[in-house]
């Protein structure tokens, strides 16, 4: 008998992003009409860590991040993103069927963020987004872009409240925290001598970090990047690294990014998801990743029969 168990297949460890996600992609699909834009993907993203989501063109990263952030509701699947930790498959399955966008844990709290409307998402459940094409406010400052990222925590249901117009201590209080915690990213990023420059005027890798800078100041449990080293030198994109790195470290924030550029993956991330025509081929370490056969098919664009020579080429 031990014989016999000695020959079986050892289980396969339990990765980190297993034990503790932060967001959980269960089915997710996205159809426009007739276009399948992401086909049946699941995926976790752990606590603490930073997830890439990579794939050649089209094959539906952008997608997966506008339905996670509500700029798009999923045709079908359910994304569940987890505060204090994460749920039993029974907590999670309660919520769901509870018909509510939110409900408590054992842990903390579960959001769906399928239910949610983007401003909720960014404002309940405390996802914050970057894109691809940088959104400044180019003709505000590089402070007043800090600032007003921090409108919705200065505001009650988009309104000033009471204690604002009539300038209580309270309101005193909330306002310098809000220009400290500016501040503090503007010093971050190295740009407080640029404080009072029109935002417009930075160079493009300083734009990149201010955007960066500006969704932490909403102070988010999950941080979205859509190409982040988009356009970067390899000077910026590493000083991008080293700001992305020190987010996850001293904030504890978890990062899921969309990236093309691989030097800039395989550095930072500590789980890579790989997508292609909407369907997920890979998941798994960095090093897994670019070794797996199906993954070097698709960025060469091989047939996947001829995967394996690629490879051992490619290794050779």
């Amino acid at each position: 008998m031990a014989a016999d168990a000695a020959t079986l297949d050892p289980a396969p460890p339990t990765r980190a992003w297993q034990s503790d996600p932060i967001l959980q992609a269960d089915h997710l699909s996205m159809r426009f009409g007739g276009l399948v834009a992401v086909n049946d993907v699941s995926f976790v993203a752990g606590r603490g860590e930073v997830t890439a989501v990579i794939g050649p063109n089209g094959a539906g990263k952008t997608t997966v991040f506008n339905c996670i952030t509500g700029f798009y509701k999923p045709t079908t699947g359910r994304l569940g993103l987890f505060h204090g930790g994460a749920a039993g498959s029974d907590e999670i399955d309660a919520v769901t069927a509870s018909g509510l966008s939110w409900g408590k844990t054992r842990a903390g709290a579960l959001y769906l963020l399928e239910r949610l409307p983007d401003h909720k998402v960014a404002s309940w459940a405390r996802v914050a987004r970057t894109f691809q094409n940088i959104r400044l406010f180019s003709g505000m400052t590089v402070l007043e872009n800090l600032l007003v990222a921090q409108h919705m925590s200065l505001t009650t249901s988009g309104l000033l409240s009471p204690a604002a117009i009539l300038n209580l201590p309270s309101w005193q209080r909330r306002q310098k925290g809000a220009v400290d915690r500016a501040l503090y990213w503007l010093h971050k990023i190295g740009l407080m001598g640029r404080a009072d420059d029109p935002a417009g005027d930075l160079p493009y890798g300083d734009q990149r970090r201010l955007e960066i800078a500006r969704a932490m100041c909403t102070e988010p449990v999950l941080l979205c990047l859509d190409e982040p080293a988009a356009g970067l030198n390899p000077r910026e994109s590493a000083a991008l690294n080293e700001l992305l790195l020190s987010i996850r470290r001293e904030h504890q924030t978890s990062i899921l990014l969309i990236e093309h550029d691989m030097s800039v993956v395989m550095e930072i991330s500590d789980h890579v998801v790989v997508l292609e025509y909407g369907s997920k081929i890979a998941d798994g370490t960095p090093d897994e990743v670019r070794n797996d056969p199906r993954v070097i098919a698709s960025y060469l664009g091989v047939e996947e029969e001829e995967a394996a020579s690629v490879e051992a080429e490619v290794q050779a």
